[in-house]
């Protein structure tokens, strides 16, 4: 770590603890060049990749409107939060995991369409219907039949 006072290299950590909300470390540090000391902290970063929209803009990733867009498909649906939630944990452990910096909008279609299969057949065929944009009742047919 660099010394912000005087730039030198060598520093030493003199105290470690852990913050107040237990999400960060911090750590009193000494300058063994100017003898000054100073705190850093230490806090996890975690980068959802940024979403492409199919007009090809780029967006923050949001989890309240991929949250907003799976109750919806699970409206009137006898499916528990906690498991929704959970859904929607798998769908973004599986984003920031997969190492993308990017990520399109049909790739997270496809995964809450993996999701509502799992939780709700209906919910599914709702999501599905509209993400999917059927033109007639044989496309819909047909993804019921998958089914």
């Amino acid at each position: 770590m660099r010394c912000p006072y005087c730039g030198h290299q060598d520093t030493t950590v003199v105290e470690t603890r852990g913050s107040d909300e237990g999400d960060a470390m911090r750590r009193r540090r000494r300058c063994s060049a100017c003898d000054k000391r100073f705190t850093t902290y230490e806090r996890v970063e975690l980068a959802m990749p940024a979403v492409v929209k199919k007009n090809g803009n780029r967006i923050e990733f949001d989890r309240a409107k991929l949250r907003a867009s799976m109750m919806l498909a699970l409206r009137k649906r006898n499916v528990s939060v906690d498991l929704i939630e959970a859904a929607i944990a798998r769908i973004e452990s599986t984003l920031f995991t997969s190492g993308e910096s990017e990520v399109a909008t049909s790739h997270i279609g496809e995964l809450v369409m993996r999701e509502l299969k799992r939780l709700d057949k209906v919910a599914y065929v709702r999501f599905a219907s509209v993400y999917r944009r059927f033109e007639d009742v044989d496309a819909f047919n047909q993804l019921i039949r998958e089914i």
